[in-house]
């Protein structure tokens, strides 16, 4: 949970150290603003997934199931800049599903935090085995860093690709590209 207060004191703050004014006209508001974005931003915090992920489906089928392209936005922890991409999941039930929208969410729990992109890939593939007890799931996530695009190197477009595999996804090779070709990477 954010503390409003003291997010709209070091806004003030932060205005004051790159030589704003707080009280110009067009900043009146914004210590407020950025309080409730964080607000919204960070709301993954506190929350593991277990909620979201314990409603499940008994089926027959043992076949991948494969949710690709969930978009997310997360915020750096190194500079406090923004990443953003496509997250795709795939796992192996064993007798359960969890419905799509599911795990669409727990990409949200992990993303609204402040993050690396290699834990948040890791997390989302650990929730899910934690919490499903699948056969095995895969996590793959692109994204692009705004700490590599508008600061340091100066490279937009570039992107960076990292993947999580757990039990039979990472033991079988034919599975993992099963998974590869569907998301149409690799």
């Amino acid at each position: 949970m954010v503390d409003k207060e003291k997010a709209r004191r070091a806004v003030r703050l932060m205005l004051e150290a790159i030589g704003e004014d707080p009280q110009r006209e067009g900043l009146l508001e914004t210590p407020e603003r950025v309080a409730r974005m964080y607000e919204e931003i960070f709301s993954g915090m506190g929350s593991d997934g277990k909620e979201e992920l314990s409603k499940v489906f008994q089926v027959e089928t043992d076949e991948m199931v494969i949710e690709k392209d969930i978009h997310f936005y997360s915020m750096c922890e190194h500079h406090m800049l923004p990443f953003f991409g496509k997250v795709h999941v795939a796992y192996l039930p064993d007798g359960k599903v969890v419905g799509l929208s599911k795990l669409a969410r727990i990409v949200d729990i992990y993303s609204k935090r402040l993050q690396l992109q290699e834990r948040m890939t890791e997390q989302i593939a650990d929730a899910i085995v934690k919490y499903m007890d699948p056969r095995g799931a895969m996590v793959v996530v692109e994204a692009e860093h705004m700490c590599m695009t508008m600061r340091g190197v100066k490279k937009p477009g570039s992107k960076t690709v990292t993947a999580a595999a757990r039990g039979l996804m990472k033991t079988d090779p034919a599975l993992q590209q099963r998974f590869f070709d569907v998301i149409g990477r690799m």
